[in-house]
């Protein structure tokens, strides 16, 4: 598949063939269940959009039932940002319903297969964009990362994924899952895609009141792989992971001590408590964000009701999925009176503890190498325990409570064929030092596809 870079480069008759032959590739792939619709908007170089991110005049539904038949009445910011830059939203992508989960299997349009292997997950939230860019369907995606729906599923896929800073790129036109910690971001076939399509869609923007209003300096034309850096890696976390992780972070240190980097050794608090923050937080947030979804306002309504009340509870019902009820009832028990103190409070001093233990190990280290998830992709109903679903965001879930940049890459491939990705985290804002640290990094373990 032709690069984003490439892509960007091309006459527009050309752009034209190269969507035709992307029609095409999706047909033959249809099994994958990675696009929803092939939606066209604009006749610039096709970017595939996760199904909660506003596009003028598609209906964004972000996989809910309740959502069917809502038509966006605009374009979210980052839409206006790409297409001002030659590229036009192409297809929506299948996603985990709301941006809740980890493996688009409660997508109500039915679950995503993994292009490696059609009997194991792609990851989620984000799974039908990883899967569309890692089968070759897509040149490059927008993903939507609050807890690691962006970095889980690139590792899943064999792709590279990019998480910004909390407020570097606009969320306005976002469907809110959680407001605190959603953030979009790249989903590309390499690191140098990620951070062209990065610089595109990054920027303050009046209409996010959480859109960070500092200087901005593109990232894409000022890449150095050459760059020396310290590199901390945390000992403790990689007790938890599977062989095949352990080897691919043993293989990636190795990699960048050969490039020339510094690796500093160091431990942080066990990831336990980032999973118990961020569940309380994270579902607090989304209890009172989709409350809006009432059937009056947008897409569904139930039929046949009696009254006002009976409406309310019948389309609510009907429309959501069992995983989106469950964290919504999660959120309404800790914001409750007489748990808002014993947990949603505590929760909020946590998250507090695990920021400042990140720019603890940043006083000495300009990234963090760390796993992404504790497996490489898990088979189908293998989670079926939603408590653990929930633990395999153990390393990925403190990033977005701490608001930090981060990057998944694939390092090397299974025995069985399966991609293991690793991820590097950078300093708020420092996603030029991010940026070049995964493209050394990419450079070093000369992953095949």
């Amino acid at each position: 598949m032709i690069t984003l870079k490439e892509a960007l480069a091309l006459p527009k008759e050309e752009i034209a063939a190269l969507r035709e032959d992307l029609k095409k590739r999706i047909e033959e792939k249809r099994d994958l269940n990675a696009y929803i619709a092939v939606d066209e908007a604009g006749d610039g170089v096709p970017l595939l959009i996760k199904d909660n991110i506003q596009v003028k005049g598609w209906n964004v539904t972000a996989a809910s039932g309740i959502l069917q038949g809502y038509v966006a009445p605009y374009d979210a910011t980052v839409i206006a940002k790409i297409k001002e830059a030659g590229l036009a939203p192409f297809g929506r992508a299948n996603m985990d319903e709301f941006a809740m989960g980890s493996s688009t299997e409660t997508s109500f349009y039915g679950k995503t297969l993994n292009p490696h292997d059609p009997e194991r997950v792609p990851g989620g939230s984000s799974g039908g964009s990883a899967a569309a860019v890692g089968a070759g369907v897509a040149i490059a995606a927008l993903g939507s990362d609050t807890g690691g729906s962006i970095r889980q599923p690139a590792a899943f896929c064999g792709i590279v994924g990019m998480k910004p800073t909390y407020g570097r790129v606009s969320r306005w036109g976002l469907g809110a899952y959680s407001s605190s910690l959603d953030q979009i971001g790249p989903m590309t076939q390499n690191v140098e895609d990620a951070a062209i399509l990065y610089d595109i869609i990054s920027g303050h923007d009046t209409h996010d009141s959480t859109s960070a209003d500092i200087d901005y300096k593109p990232v894409a034309p000022n890449l150095d792989p050459d760059r020396k850096l310290k590199i901390a890696v945390v000992d403790n976390y990689i007790e938890d992971a599977s062989p095949e992780v352990r080897a691919a972070y043993e293989k990636a240190v190795k990699a960048l001590e050969a490039e020339g980097h510094t690796i500093l050794h160091k431990e942080m608090m066990g990831a336990k408590y980032d999973i118990a923050a961020y569940y309380i937080i994270a579902t607090a947030e989304a209890s009172a964000n989709l409350s809006r979804y009432d059937g009056v306002r947008y897409g569904n309504r139930a039929e046949n009701v009696k009254d006002l009340k009976e409406m309310y509870l019948k389309t609510r019902s009907e429309g959501f999925g069992e995983e989106v009820k469950r964290r919504i009832l999660l959120g309404s028990f800790v914001l409750s009176s007489g748990y808002y103190d014993a947990y949603y409070l505590k929760a909020q001093k946590v998250r507090h503890l695990i920021k400042d233990e990140f720019e603890g190990v940043f006083r000495d280290a300009d990234l963090i190498l760390s796993p992404v998830a504790p497996t490489p992709a898990f088979r189908f109903g293998e989670m079926a325990d939603p408590l653990q679903m929930y633990l395999s965001d153990a390393y990925t879930i403190g990033i977005n409570l701490a608001g930090l940049p981060a990057i998944s890459l694939p390092i090397e491939k299974t025995a069985e064929g399966l991609p293991v990705g690793l991820q590097l985290i950078g300093r708020h804002f420092d996603e030029q030092t991010l940026f070049d640290g995964a493209m050394s990094l990419e450079r070093a373990v000369a992953y095949e596809k």
